[in-house]
């Protein structure tokens, strides 16, 4: 199938243009590793030829944190690739990993640069190109505005983007005070918001809501609590009997009926294994944040990411 080498530190980017080859590529199977967190082994066995031939996409994100040997993986891999595989690499940059990079290079895969935005300029027009891919319209103001408020972490203008998207008339242009509106609103983001919008899968969301959350004050250990909470109730319904009405259930699971409701909308977007890698997730960032991790808030960024790609 070939190969697809992501370079630049610009995470909004990257993601994005994965997230477009997983859509081009929906009927096969898909695996995502991110180095820095990969054992020995894990690429090759990634790699492996399928018995049963099956199509495959492989993603390895932040490859500059691979250590030699699992380096030494994808090399030996791209001496000899297998036509059923996808494999989209993900390289943030800088001279770490330089010696991976010139061997993937000379394998000749498809680039997309994802350079970090630094200048104004390039960020305004991110933000333009956001919009029209949403098909909304938005004035000079309002870009302006984004970039004034959040312009230093494009991942969370995108995740604005999309909530003033879905918040806005469709029959409106996105101005500044549109705008301002989202900015005040902001203050009101609990770690339930957060829970919320990572158990119906909206990633972006869930990052603007807990970046939100955090700079209004909201205690890390609240936000887990929350995730691991909605985690447990969708838990508890998914194992109720489907014909039984909410208020039957209440008393047997100890929720309230709307509680019931709400998960069952919410367990559309889940499988078993989504749900498994969700719980291992949340509770490894709950031990980070518990003083096993030196950075709980990319542990938490983490959970989100976890639970949201599904």
């Amino acid at each position: 199938m070939g190969m697809t080498f992501l370079q630049g530190g610009e995470a909004i980017l990257a993601e994005r243009a994965i997230a477009e080859i997983l859509e081009r590529n929906s009927g096969a199977v898909i695996t995502q590793l991110t180095g820095g967190e990969i054992e020995l082994g894990a690429i090759t066995d990634a790699l492996a030829p399928s018995l049963f031939g099956d199509e495959r996409v492989i993603v390895v994100k932040e490859i500059q944190d691979l250590g030699a040997e699992l380096s030494e993986e994808i090399t030996s891999y791209l001496a000899n690739p297998d036509e059923n595989v996808e494999l989209v690499l993900w390289h943030k940059g800088g001279v770490k990993g330089k010696a991976l990079v010139d061997v993937i290079k000379k394998a000749n895969p498809k680039v997309i640069l994802c350079d970090t935005l630094k200048k104004d300029g390039d960020k305004a027009e991110f933000i333009r190109q956001e919009f029209t891919r949403l098909g909304r319209k938005v004035n000079t103001a309002a870009v302006q505005a984004l970039l004034d408020a959040l312009g230093s972490d494009m991942r969370e203008v995108s995740g604005a983007i999309s909530q003033l998207a879905a918040d806005v008339a469709a029959d409106k242009t996105i101005d500044e005070a549109s705008v301002a509106k989202y900015q005040q609103g902001r203050i009101e983001t609990t770690g339930f918001d957060v829970a919320d919008a990572a158990m119906e899968g909206k990633r972006d969301l869930a990052l603007v809501a807990l970046r939100n959350a955090l700079a209004t004050g909201t205690d890390p250990v609240l936000i887990i609590s929350a995730l691991a909470s909605s985690l447990r109730t969708l838990g508890k319904v998914s194992g109720a009997p489907r014909n039984a009405k909410s208020f039957e259930l209440a008393g047997p699971l100890g929720l309230a009926p709307w509680q019931i409701d709400k998960a069952r909308r919410q367990l559309a977007g889940w499988n078993p294994d989504s749900l498994t890698a969700a719980v291992i997730a949340v509770a490894q960032a709950d031990a980070d944040i518990k003083g096993a991790a030196a950075d709980p808030i990319h542990s938490l960024e983490r959970a989100l990411l976890v639970m949201t790609s599904r």
